[in-house]
């Protein structure tokens, strides 16, 4: 499967800087950031804002079984870098 990789920088509630990629199978810029933002939510920090300013498109790529099998379930899969929780 091919993937399409959205890198995205947003302030978390304290103040510290998140670095996450977005990996989605369908290029599309609203939905990368509508990902980010389900993701956000989960881990306790929906208010962050997330626009395409925040989340832009990179580059695409293969992807491993694991990360084919959370896009298959879930349509998203996060790639965790710099101050995530």
């Amino acid at each position: 499967m091919e993937i399409h990789v959205y890198d995205t920088y947003v302030k978390a509630r304290d103040g510290h800087i998140m670095h996450f990629d977005v990996f989605t199978s369908v290029k599309d810029e609203k939905k990368a950031v509508e990902y980010a933002k389900q993701w956000l939510t989960s881990i306790g920090e929906g208010e962050a804002v997330v626009t395409s300013k925040e989340c832009r498109f990179c580059h695409s790529q293969g992807a491993p079984d694991d990360v084919v099998e959370a896009i298959n379930k879930d349509g998203y899969f996060i790639y965790k870098m710099e101050g995530c929780k």
